[in-house]
């Protein structure tokens, strides 16, 4: 997670304690190993705990802050939790008297703990501790002032727009918490990380209210519905780009807020009446209302970064390609089947129904032929086969790009954070170092 969590931790997009572990359908249990070092002939006490966290992508979206540091937003926002089966970070946070100081590896490499935000979430969540424990009176094995080591990895691609920070920083927060027992609105200190981390702390589909107070304690995230609410509901990732985008989320929202009107507008005017809208239409499961107010969205967005000045261009010609078969898809079986979500990069995100899937796959293959990888081109859930008619093909009427889409990612809603039972699944070995395969 090189800038997963760097710069998906400075360069970033974007719980109610008891609540959170309902709504997630997660428990924690910290387990402390007795490690035995076999070089030094000596024994040291390590409590070591892995936790997973889900990315999510925002239908209503946040773009813009407020407040720099507290990281509080210039809008209200709404985002649909991806399953973890197909998109998610891992993290292992270990934790000893041994350990001489902080230290933390994302994606294999390891980086600067003393980064302000990850810093800021560390400092957090000990604080939270310390105040429950003078609060409670409780005794805990595990010292505040013992250092932790810290191993986290994606299983998608970093920086690309794929909301590798969100899911970074949740995960990251989530493991400390566990770690150290701190229940509490975790997706406040997770916001603090990145914004859109805190919409992560939730499985489902979830808003993050941009709240009034300036010291930011109402800025939280909220899950609408659960995971269950809309079973035929599925994602299509289509990966466009890997690559790490040219202009980072944090300053080219720092540029937006100073030179577009069309921002606040939007912030002021649009987003407010959008969030009521997309909040029914998900709960009456109006899939018609949902995929037009996340297309009109996206595109807004992607309006402001063309309005700022000088433009930020996130879409490519891929990606304007996409939007252009999605409508034409649509438009040929007059009907809402699909409908796209770009956020700070080229990649699309598309949400459809179940039904739907098997041919609008084949649409994405035929007009996008995978020329090298077509056996490797759909990853995540099963889809099955489909035609198209010669009808179809006609009404959306492109012109075949090959490779354009380097592969399809296809998921569905999935739950927040999870603790991981398997000590085998630990990321960072006995002695809290990364395990070779990590």
């Amino acid at each position: 997670m090189k800038r997963t969590m760097i710069e998906m931790m400075a360069d970033n997009n974007q719980f109610a304690g008891k609540a959170f572990l309902r709504y997630s359908g997660c428990f924690f249990k910290p387990r402390k190993t007795a490690v035995n070092n076999m070089q030094e002939t000596s024994s040291q006490d390590v409590t070591m705990i892995t936790c997973t966290a889900p990315v999510n992508i925002a239908v209503i979206k946040y773009w813009g802050k407020r407040h720099e540091e507290l990281i509080l937003p210039i809008n209200s926002s709404l985002s649909v939790t991806l399953h973890q089966d197909q998109l998610k970070t891992t993290t292992t946070v270990a934790c000893s008297r041994h350990f001489q100081e902080d230290r933390i590896w994302l994606n294999g490499k390891e980086e600067d703990i003393n980064q302000p935000r990850i810093q800021s979430c560390l400092r957090e969540i000990r604080r939270l501790a310390r105040k429950r424990r003078s609060d409670e009176d409780l005794s805990n094995d595990i010292s505040l002032a013992h250092r932790v080591h810290i191993c986290s990895v994606n299983n998608f691609p970093t920086a690309a727009g794929l909301a590798s920070s969100a899911a970074g920083y949740a995960c990251l927060v989530y493991s400390l918490s566990r770690l150290f027992g701190v229940d509490g609105e975790l997706s406040l200190v997770a916001r603090q990380g990145s914004g859109s981390a805190c919409r992560s702390m939730y499985g489902g589909f979830v808003q993050w209210k941009m709240g009034e107070r300036q010291d930011g304690k109402d800025s939280l995230a909220e899950q609408v519905e659960p995971e269950s609410h809309w079973p035929e509901l599925r994602v299509l990732v289509l990966v466009v780009s890997a690559e790490r985008k040219l202009v980072g989320s944090t300053s080219g929202m720092q540029t937006s807020v100073k030179t577009s009107k069309l921002l606040k507008h939007r912030a002021d005017c649009v987003v407010p009446g959008r969030m009521e809208e997309m909040i029914s239409a998900i709960q009456r499961r109006d899939f018609a209302a949902f995929g037009e107010l996340t297309m009109k969205d996206s595109n807004q967005f992607h309006a402001t970064c063309l309005d700022t000045y000088p433009p930020i261009f996130y879409l490519n010609d891929i990606s304007q390609k996409v939007i252009s078969l999605v409508h034409r898809y649509n438009q040929h079986y007059q009907d809402t089947r699909v409908t796209y979500t770009f956020d700070a990069g080229p990649n699309a995100v598309i949400y459809t129904l179940e039904d739907h899937v098997p041919e609008f796959i084949q649409v994405v293959r035929y007009f996008f032929p995978p020329e090298t990888n077509g056996g490797e081109f759909v990853k995540g859930l099963p889809v099955g086969p489909a035609s198209l008619s010669e009808d179809l093909k006609t009404a959306i009427g492109l012109e075949p790009v090959p490779k354009g889409i380097s592969y399809i990612i296809s998921t569905k809603v999935g739950p927040g954070p999870c603790v991981v039972e398997d000590p085998k699944l630990h990321l960072l070995n006995p002695e809290g170092l990364p395990k070779k395969s990590t």
